[in-house]
């Protein structure tokens, strides 16, 4: 009887020959083969979208590559509702959705639509595919990744969409061969870039598969306690939800790393998936707890550690704009009302003007100065008074505009003269090229007339006017009619 390692090392080796000899038999008959490896992993829950860029710009040799390499990275998770869904989603003229999050629930299958997917040809609409994508990745309780698969030619304008995905909890993982734009890929990427964004040859993907998995674990592991935000006082923690409002309650509780004593403790609805602490202080680790407490089933309990950020006392950027002759806005920040009393602006003329002063609560973050003097330089300082009684103010240098010269009148030189039956001619002088027109009013019978004349008129013939009557005539503009100038007919016979 051979020993245990040598019988062991026999199994493996005639499994291994089978496959082979299996795989070359199918191959000879034509057939593709997909081999599965014996287990998959069960440790994630999750919905991933794959975004892939199938326009003209990628050859067929890189879009197959591409292929290949998305079927080896998701081979390993079990796929369904409950464990991880995947869509395809393609980019080219026109988004076409290949497949949807519920479509596959097997690897067998995934993987044959994987391989079988055709390129769409065409422009790289970026923009118009991440329109679909957002309406695909809408479970607000699942971990949702869109997995962008890219050469990162022609990539558009894809920032805004972007953003407003990750806003909405999704996690954007970026491949892109060597030719892509990375400043705009980074930007795109949720962080932490480093792990997130993957910039590789196209012969050369497979080195990053072990590490691109591990990230998409890390984001859709099942049970896990996750930071999802930390500021330099507050931290939000999120969950995959276990519990319902009726079939439990979360025991969360949290500490600094070198304070175990000081620890805070908080009791959540069995329906939360996320909660924000409070009052945490800067440059500080914590570590955190949660413990899903049921009487249906026991729970492990989930843990994290996080520091928080150095605290950015306000005001750290102070700026102006909207400068007038006379006026111009201060703003600041941040904001921060929970530990600001008030804020101070004061204001005078470079070198050594009267100094103003203006007290603001803790929620405003702008003001207007007004009153100022046109064409002049001032220095203006806000100023933060903090509820511990420190203080930390920031100056800035502010120019007003020089006062415009007024304009002269549009206007002048209006004449009335007498003619025959009791008519009179009307002349003036326009000094303006904007004007539209001109508007007259004058007197006749006991009743006021006017009439509208063309922006070329200089002169016009009023019949009838009475002994004293007065003409007036305006200067119509777009925005309305402006200062005109008025005659009277007393003084032309007079």
């Amino acid at each position: 009887m051979l020993p245990s390692g040598r019988m062991r090392m026999k199994r493996i080796f005639v499994h291994v020959f089978v496959a082979l000899l299996w795989a070359m038999l199918l191959q000879r008959g034509g057939l593709q083969v997909v081999v599965l490896p014996d287990t998959v992993s069960n440790c994630c829950e999750g919905d991933i979208l794959l975004l892939l860029d199938s326009s003209g710009s990628v050859a067929n040799y890189e879009f197959s590559r591409l292929l290949r390499f998305t079927a080896k990275l998701l081979r390993p998770f079990l796929l369904g509702r409950g464990h991880v869904r995947v869509g395809l989603l393609q980019v080219g003229t026109n988004p076409n959705l290949e497949f949807g999050l519920d479509v596959h629930s097997k690897q067998e299958s995934l993987q044959k639509a994987l391989l079988g997917v055709s390129q769409l040809q065409g422009d790289t609409n970026t923009k118009a595919a991440l329109g679909v994508a957002q309406h695909v990745l809408t479970d607000a309780r699942a971990q949702k990744v869109l997995l962008w698969l890219t050469d990162g030619v022609e990539l558009g304008e894809v920032d805004e969409p972007i953003t407003r995905m990750k806003e909405r909890g999704v996690f954007v993982l970026i491949v892109s061969t060597v030719h892509g734009n990375f400043q705009v890929l980074q930007r795109a990427v949720s962080p932490p870039v480093e792990t997130h964004l993957y910039s590789v040859d196209i012969d050369n993907m497979d080195i990053i598969t072990e590490d691109l998995r591990a990230a998409i674990i890390k984001i859709i592991q099942a049970e896990r306690l996750r930071v999802a935000g930390v500021t330099s006082r507050s931290a939000v923690l999120q969950w995959r939800p276990v519990l319902t409002r009726h079939s439990g309650f979360y025991e969360l509780w949290y500490h600094a790393k070198d304070d175990t004593q000081t620890e805070a403790r908080r009791f959540l609805s069995g329906e939360s998936s996320r909660v924000e602490l409070t009052d945490l202080q800067p440059e500080t680790s914590y570590s955190a707890f949660l413990r899903p407490e049921s009487n249906r089933r026991l729970f492990s309990t989930l843990t994290v550690s996080f520091t928080t950020l150095p605290d950015v006392l306000s005001p750290s950027v102070v700026s102006v704009s909207d400068s007038g002759p006379r006026q111009t806005r201060v703003s600041w920040g941040p904001l921060q009302p929970a530990q600001v009393r008030s804020y101070t602006v004061e204001y005078g003329t470079i070198p050594s003007g009267a100094v103003q002063r203006v007290t603001l609560p803790s929620h405003r973050n702008s003001t207007v100065l007004s009153g100022l003097e046109p064409g002049t330089q001032y220095l203006v300082t806000v100023s933060a008074l903090y509820k511990d009684g420190k203080e930390r103010a920031l100056s800035v240098k502010a120019c007003t505009q020089e006062a415009a010269a007024a304009a002269p009148p549009a206007l002048a030189d209006l004449q009335l003269t007498p003619l025959e039956h009791e008519e009179v001619q009307a002349e003036w002088k326009a000094r303006q090229q904007d004007v539209r027109g001109y508007w007259l009013n004058w007197e006749r019978g006991g009743a006021i007339s006017s009439a509208y004349l063309p922006p070329s008129s200089r002169s016009t013939r009023l019949a009838h006017l009475a002994p004293s009557s007065r003409v007036c005539v305006s200067p119509v503009y777009q925005w309305g009619r402006g200062e005109g100038v008025c005659c009277n007919t007393e003084k032309v016979h007079g």
